[in-house]
């Protein structure tokens, strides 16, 4: 009697998987594994899990080997996929924006805690370099009353951003703009936020391939010690941030000294703090414009 090959399950495809992406140098080989397939079934990965050894098709399995391929080539998962959760809210990505990391929901937090109450005024907030919109999208989606400008220099990243933001259901309170930092801005905002490129020019090359090599440089790259664009952000915001609004940055390790110094020389800014991330690394720059003050 002669049988065919045998037919593979989901347990099978995820186990084939997880030891090829371990063998390539995957941090994560069993997650990305699940991820991916997952992607293939258009299932959720507690799915995966419940229902072991549902058999792929022919063309379900040369789909997922096609992606592995590209893993074990260090394409990032979230760019395979061309989606990555933030604030539990699914965005789309791809190589024209940085992939948003967990590490700048910090940044949200923050910038929610420094937010006037609810009912005390609209908070009128403006985020420099919005990339794929997880910022302004995620504040959008957790205050209702607050209304955000948010820029980039990418028309690409712009794009993508207001499409993420139709799809949270947050575009209307969302103002998208293509330009340079605070080119052609006016007016008074509560509140300044960025996630700016703050790797330094002699850290890049240390950077893991899948980052270097996929995700873009212009959003990476912070000039010489990684603060090129904080400095550049602290000055123009002074501005247009109203009295007593503040500004929120995310920041690179090893550069709090540089950026707390330059904020403590400042006449236009009070109150600098900085917030922590979980590995205990400095990550959010916190800062107010002072009530009065005169050049």
């Amino acid at each position: 009697m002669v049988t065919g090959p045998a037919t593979m399950t989901v347990r099978d495809h995820l186990a084939q998987g997880t030891a090829a992406l371990a063998a390539s140098g995957s941090a994560s080989p069993r997650l990305d594994a699940e991820v991916l397939l997952g992607h293939v079934l258009q299932w959720e990965r507690s799915r995966l899990f419940l229902h072991p050894d549902w058999e792929l098709t022919a063309e379900e399995v040369e789909r997922y080997r096609r992606l592995l391929t590209r893993r074990r080539e260090g394409e990032p998962v979230a760019y395979i996929t061309g989606e990555k959760e933030f604030w539990s809210i699914s965005l789309r990505v791809d190589r024209h924006v940085l992939i948003p990391r967990p590490d700048t929901e910090i940044l949200v937090e923050e910038v929610l805690n420094l937010l006037p109450f609810p009912g005390d005024r609209t908070p009128r907030l403006l985020e420099i370099g919005v990339g794929s919109g997880a910022v302004s999208i995620a504040l959008a989606a957790a205050r209702g009353d607050v209304r955000l400008i948010a820029t980039d220099v990418s028309a690409a990243a712009v794009a993508l951003a207001k499409g993420n933001a139709v799809r949270a259901g947050v575009s209307g309170r969302i103002a998208f703009l293509v330009c340079s930092l605070f080119a052609g801005l006016d007016g008074l905002f509560d509140g300044i936020v960025s996630n700016p490129p703050y790797i330094a020019a002699d850290e890049f090359a240390d950077l893991p391939p899948e980052v270097r090599r996929y995700e873009p440089p212009g959003a990476l790259r912070g000039g010489p010690d990684g603060t090129a664009f904080h400095r550049e952000i602290i000055g123009g915001a002074e501005r247009l941030l109203r009295p007593g609004g503040f500004l929120a940055l995310e920041i690179g390790a090893g550069q709090r000294r540089i950026l707390e110094e330059l904020l403590r020389r400042s006449p236009a800014y009070d109150s600098v703090s900085f917030r922590r991330d979980y590995a205990g690394c400095d990550r959010v720059l916190r800062a107010r414009r002072i009530q009065r003050w005169t050049r």
